[in-house]
């Protein structure tokens, strides 16, 4: 027997795929539980556990679109090597006043973030961050803190980021509940501050602190070992960098894209702005309603079985509109009233425009577009996949009995109660699904009805779901880019993990008050 005792292998924890597989199947088997003793569920078949997913990526399919075009568009943003020497530009511009950096990069990846669900996008900026900070005096845990806490305050924040608040808001309309994006935006900029102020003002003392005591940085003689030999001699940050023309007109658009999202899902109209469909027209139409109308579109709309014993007819008037207005120039339809396939084909032209302006051949535009949506199949499968649990839930009942029950046993409950208890529950799951994709699908078809039944506002609790799977999503080692992140920067995840707890733990009660109150004062 060897003396020598080999080290054991790291336990490798599961995936998400894994995670809301097994949820799916746990669906299937509750279903078949149920069925023998609640009328109201219907057991799932084999047949129906294995079509799931397929039946949820076709449900989920606009959702899908976009994420895939998205993924192209970043892919060609990067090729240009545009977003990259711009922060590199930036760091040289505040030679000397790194600490003032700070915030300021924060803010632009917290704006990546909100905007975008930037967060994978980051891991390249953690060694250009590091390498700068410990040039200025500091320690490399500093520059992950910038980047990390920055993305993830921004992704926490969610006002338009596809992955998060943009999946959630298409799990309700697809329930034919209608989700406030004044409210999603709004909420989400409120979460996004004080999640920034709370971040910046943390990274900030421990910044001072080591610069003024390198002996007080929280990262081992080992982690500094490793750290000063990847980083001390690393003399990129000194090198002079400048953005070339064609890098300034690529981020001016890249830039623009988003600035147009932005504008394009706030609801304008709602809002008494009228200026993005100014010059529109329209006109009335009258048309014949029988019976069997009325049932087809009850059926077509999902809504359950609808029998009509007496015949019924008559005349339906409906307000049809000609032109939408200036803005409706490019797809059809205005700003304030775009969604995913709206979004998905200004991305797409785009993605063109950056690619032309960038100086890309037409080669390297499609294998670049191709390779950036590529890099998204992973979540397009999560989505299509988390999609298929809802999906197994109604076709089964399922989804209106937990619904019924959980309305039953929370009725009467008062907002602050529901809010909280929504929070810490989305916290827990977020664990176990670490994917805001996932989760979203597979959960706010059931939290998103139970608000609306019971008198809150359906938008609040997406922006429930955003806040405590952001909160989780700084800390938790399921997360890719925070791993590959940290390593990048020479810490230990123990490290990040002794330093970030009580930002969560601060940023988690800022939150929570801040939705409750939300809860009790927006109507529903």
């Amino acid at each position: 027997m060897s003396d020598t005792t080999q080290p054991k292998k790291k336990r490798k924890m599961l995936t998400s795929f894994s995670i809301i597989f097994i949820l799916l199947a746990i669906v299937a088997v509750i279903t078949v539980i149920l069925s023998g003793s609640t009328p109201d569920v219907t057991g799932a078949t084999l047949g129906d556990f294995l079509m799931a997913p397929a039946k949820g990526f076709a449900d989920a399919i606009d959702v899908c679109l976009f994420v895939m075009v998205l993924g192209g568009f970043l892919g060609i943003v990067n090729k240009t090597d545009a977003l990259s020497t711009g922060i590199a530009v930036l760091v040289h511009k505040m030679n000397g006043n790194e600490l003032r950096l700070i915030p300021i990069l924060m803010a632009l990846f917290a704006f990546g973030g909100t905007t975008y669900g930037m967060c994978e996008e980051t891991v390249g900026f953690y060694a250009l961050l590091s390498a700068t900070m410990m040039a200025a005096g500091y320690d490399s845990l500093t520059g992950a803190m910038m980047v990390l806490l920055g993305a993830g305050v921004g992704c926490l924040g969610s006002t338009v980021n596809p992955f998060a608040t943009g999946v959630a808001s298409a799990a309700l309309t697809g329930l034919n509940i209608a989700v406030d994006q004044g409210v999603v935006i709004g909420l989400g900029l409120i979460l996004l501050v004080a999640s920034y102020i709370i971040a910046v003002f943390f990274v900030l003392r421990y910044a001072k602190r080591v610069k003024a005591d390198p002996s007080r940085t929280l990262m081992s003689a080992t982690e500094i070992e490793n750290a000063e030999a990847a980083y001390s001699n690393d003399q990129e940050n000194n090198q002079e960098v400048a953005l070339t023309g064609k890098q300034k007109g690529v981020l001016c658009f890249f830039a623009a894209a988003f600035i147009v999202m932005v504008i394009s899902f706030i609801p304008w109209e709602d809002l008494g702005v009228n200026f993005f469909v100014a010059g529109s027209a329209s006109h009335e139409e009258t048309v014949e309603v029988t019976a069997d109308d009325i049932v087809a579109q009850y059926d077509a709309d999902k809504l359950g079985t609808l029998e009509l014993s007496d015949d019924v007819s008559g005349s339906l008037t409906s307000t049809v509109t000609d032109n939408a207005g200036w803005s409706a120039f490019l797809t059809g339809t205005p700003l304030g009233q775009w969604y995913f396939a709206e979004s998905t084909t200004w991305f797409l032209l785009l993605a063109i425009i950056i690619g032309i302006v960038g100086g890309l051949s037409e080669h390297e535009i499609v294998d670049e577009f191709m390779a950036g949506a590529g890099d998204m199949m992973s979540v397009v499968m999560i989505i299509a996949v988390s999609r298929g649990v809802s999906v197994l839930m109604s076709s089964t009942g399922l989804a209106d009995y937990v619904l019924n029950s959980a309305a039953g046993a929370l009725s009467g409950t008062s907002g602050i109660v529901f809010a909280i208890g929504s929070y810490l529950l989305y916290f827990l799951l977020s664990f176990l699904i670490p994917s805001t994709s996932g989760m979203a699908t597979v959960s706010m078809p059931i939290m998103g009805p139970l608000a609306q039944q019971l008198g809150f506002n359906p938008a609040v609790m997406v922006m429930i779901f955003s806040a405590a799977s952001g909160a989780v999503n700084l800390i938790t080692p399921t997360n890719g880019a925070i791993m590959g992140g940290l390593a990048l920067s020479r810490v230990e995840y123990g490290t990040w993990v002794k330093f970030a707890l009580k930002i969560v733990a601060a940023i988690a009660v800022v939150s929570i008050i801040i939705l409750t109150i939300a809860m009790l004062v927006v109507p529903a």
